[in-house]
């Protein structure tokens, strides 16, 4: 899930107004409010609000930033999109601009270091994604300073520690999970693993406006890298408590419960998502009601229901053959794995060969060769 790795990141802080635009209570209230209805997935909502708060204050980069942030959510919805990118890329130009105006007047104006680091961290997060290494690359190393800069104006401001926690985290576990990426760490100093997880801690418990974001990131990484799937899951759940609409934070909870092997709570989580796929509820689409006939296929054949299982892995192979446009996915890969075990389950061994010999044609994920391997030689049992 490479749209989940970040070298640099935002800081979200009103801790000092930019020059010439001070804030008052309302303002600040009115950002929290759109900031909320960004992560639930309101899109037109959070829109209006930004865009009011560009209209009262246009020489402050928050209302510029948060409003790119709507569409950075639209973007996560389904990451292979790319409809949204151009004006997204914009939008961040946009926010810069109103900073190095402020900048020009005052160098060391905090707020426009900040929103400045968090607009670049931003673009690099798009163009990682996109492959585009050195772009990535190169947005880190003109956020960094930023970052830093704005960390020892002050130091006490919690939120800064999202933009130092994430950065020190990733700049040591990109290089070593993901060799194309090593590039970018010639234009950077090295992360700190342990020292980033405590700074998005601080950030997760005392941040103002970042907290969130923070929590974000602690599941994301307990879940993909520390393998500490109970941490992972109190987050998700407090994630999805508090934002009910966002599949992002739906969908960790069931992985979490795949990966602890607790099949019957990830059931009721997976049909319930697949439940809001059919009442298509805002961002519950195809590549997520994929994801839920997966995970559906896993439960029962941990049931040894083989029939339900094999309607659901059959049905997330048959989405797979629509949606993988650049080569199967791990979810096609996987449901034919998993339809070679069932059908060796039912001694149905010609229709087991066959899955295995399909599965030695697509790309590798995980160990899936060395499994179908396996099973070529030797017919699954459990």
């Amino acid at each position: 899930m490479k749209w989940e790795l970040l070298p640099v990141l935002l800081l979200l802080t009103f801790a000092k107004a930019a020059d010439g635009e001070a804030v008052d209570t309302e303002f600040e209230q009115k950002a929290r409010f759109g900031i909320d209805r960004v992560y639930n997935l309101e899109f037109q909502s959070a829109d209006s609000v930004f865009h009011e708060l560009i209209l009262s204050h246009p020489r402050h980069p928050a209302g510029h930033f948060f409003l790119a942030m709507v569409d950075w959510w639209r973007i996560m919805l389904d990451m292979d999109d790319t409809r949204y990118d151009e004006r997204f890329l914009d939008s961040l130009d946009s926010v810069i601009d109103v900073c190095d105006e402020l900048l020009e007047q005052n160098e060391n104006d905090v707020t426009a270091r900040f929103f400045k680091g968090g607009a670049l961290g931003f673009s690099g997060r798009l163009r990682f994604h996109r492959d585009d290494w050195l772009a990535a690359a190169n947005a880190g190393r003109r956020a960094l300073p930023l970052v830093t800069d704005a960390f020892a104006a002050d130091s006490t401001n919690f939120d800064v520690y999202l933009g130092t926690g994430i950065y020190n985290y990733y700049a040591e576990v990109i290089p070593e999970r993901y060799p194309a990426a090593k590039p970018m760490v010639l234009f950077i100093p090295p992360g700190d693993k342990a020292a980033g997880i405590s700074q998005l801690k601080i950030a997760a418990e005392k941040g103002k406006y970042a907290h969130v974001e923070a929590k974000y990131f602690l599941m994301q990484l307990n879940y993909l890298y520390e393998k500490n799937y109970s941490a992972a899951l109190n987050l998700a759940r407090e994630l999805h408590e508090r934002y009910p609409n966002n599949m992002l934070f739906h969908r960790y909870i069931g992985r979490c419960y795949v990966s602890m092997v607790n099949y019957p709570e990830a059931e009721n989580v997976f049909a319930e998502i697949s439940s809001r796929v059919q009442r298509k509820l805002p961002g519950y689409n195809a590549k997520v009601e994929r994801e839920a006939e997966y995970y559906l296929g896993l439960c029962e054949l941990h049931k040894r229901d083989y029939e339900k299982a094999s309607e659901h892995f059959l049905s997330s192979d048959r989405m797979s053959r629509t949606l993988d446009v650049e080569g199967p996915s791990p979810f096609m890969i996987l449901s034919n794995l998993q339809l070679g075990k069932i059908y060796d389950l039912q001694t149905r061994r010609d229709l087991a060969v066959r899955q295995y010999e399909k599965v030695l044609e697509m790309d590798e994920y995980l160990d899936s060769h060395r499994q179908a391997e396996k099973y070529l030689q030797t017919p699954f049992t459990h």
